[in-house]
């Protein structure tokens, strides 16, 4: 099979001619066959190149690395997937409830059953983003004021376990179970591999799931949580859309960032720095049914459980409108979306994750294809994921059987 990417990159190029990014690095790959195309430069104004080897503030794209360590645990019976997280994560027992996401704090009733890990792993657990102008309800301005909200593309300033100590604080916005609300699921979930493995967060991925299952039999070398100081000129400068005149202003620039030393809390949900590369054999592990090379890393029955749809109706209803700016997948699996319908050239199937700092990581099982896009501009206006929606559509045209 040979995949032909010339209308890729030049869609692409255009992108980048256009200033939507200063640049981006793309992959697919089906089967044996890889194509990568490096566009662009590092820096607005600069003269370094992307490279094929460039590393990326992954972003979003980080949930499904934590989902997978996640199941690591369960696969060993340290932890299951219906069992109350309050053994380890004391923090969010006895939960009160808002009685609406508009309520005063204090306007509570309790929790109907405790939350458990497949809440987390789903985020349907009660808590999350709310859809509305920041501060615009007086969750919102608790979680502002208490330094535990995230703009999805940046690690936190504080430890984890106060991290989670302030959010303990807080009621949930909705009952266990009922709604699904994103993003802070896969931060509480890395908080709690850390207590049930005994170490921290980033040394279990660093040393047992990285570098032991994954790092040693996929080469994933240079992804982690912060860019060690001989590889930060392969990290670019990330970018933020001024609201005012939509110009790309700094937001993280590699050179004494946010990434360039390790970060006080290794967050799960949007902390991890990849390439293309070491996400293509992440995906490629996930599609090869959890192994790769003679390594097994999970059972095919823990990736078929991670890749299906575990969403009721009424848990889509909440996740449909964030379906614009991450993937229209229709349903929602273990830290990824899981494609249910079909609108566009994916299939049904198809699973991954986009992020905010506009990567975006799909695997499709009926066509054993692959790909990552990854660029380092935020997805903070209506326009801006033409630019995803673009690379997919181009990524499904090169395939040619």
């Amino acid at each position: 099979m040979i995949m032909d990417t010339s209308r890729l990159r030049s869609v692409l190029t255009g992108h980048v001619d256009a200033g939507a990014v200063p640049g981006l690095v793309a992959l697919v790959a089906r089967g044996d066959e890889v194509r990568v195309e490096a566009i662009g430069v590092q820096h607005n104004g600069g003269d370094t190149p992307m490279r094929r080897d460039t590393i990326f503030r992954m972003a979003s794209a980080s949930k499904p690395v934590t989902a997978t360590a996640v199941m690591v645990l369960v696969q060993e019976c340290r932890l299951r997937l219906d069992d109350p997280v309050d053994e380890w994560l004391p923090e969010l027992a006895d939960r009160r409830v808002l009685v609406g996401v508009d309520s005063p704090l204090d306007r509570t009733v309790p929790a109907n059953r405790p939350v458990t890990v497949r809440d987390l792993l789903t985020f349907t657990w009660g808590f999350g983003m709310v859809l509305a102008p920041p501060d615009t309800h007086p969750i919102q301005r608790a979680m502002r004021e208490l330094g535990i909200g995230s703009d999805g593309t940046s690690p936190y300033a504080v430890e984890p376990d106060e991290w989670l100590r302030r959010l303990g604080t807080l009621p949930l916005m909705c009952q266990p179970g009922e709604r699904w609300l994103y993003n802070t699921g896969s931060d509480v979930l890395g908080i709690l591999v850390a207590r049930v493995a005994g170490q921290s967060f980033e040394r279990f991925l660093a040393e047992r799931f990285l570098a032991e299952r994954v790092l040693d039999p996929l080469g994933m070398r240079d992804t982690g949580f912060h860019v060690p100081a001989d590889k930060l000129h392969r990290l670019p400068t990330s970018y933020a859309h001024d609201p005012q005149t939509g110009a790309l202003t700094v937001w993280d620039p590699a050179e004494g960032g946010k990434y360039s030393s390790p970060p006080p809390f290794a967050v799960g949900g949007d902390g991890l720095v990849s390439t293309v590369d070491d996400y293509l054999a992440f995906l490629r592990m996930l599609l090869d049914h959890g192994s790769h090379a003679g390594a097994r890393i999970l059972s095919r029955a823990a990736v078929e459980l991670m890749t299906t749809d575990h969403l009721t109706a009424a848990q889509k209803s909440e996740k449909d409108q964030f379906d614009a700016y991450f993937g229209d997948h229709g349903g929602f699996g273990f830290g990824m979306g899981v494609r249910t319908r079909r609108r566009g050239f994916a299939s049904a199937g198809q699973f991954g994750w986009d992020g905010g700092l506009g990567t975006s990581v799909q695997a499709d099982p009926a066509r054993q294809f692959v790909g990552v896009l990854l660029t380092q501009a935020a997805q903070d206006t209506a326009d801006t994921p033409r630019l995803i929606q673009d690379f997919w559509t181009c990524a499904y045209q090169a395939i040619d059987d």
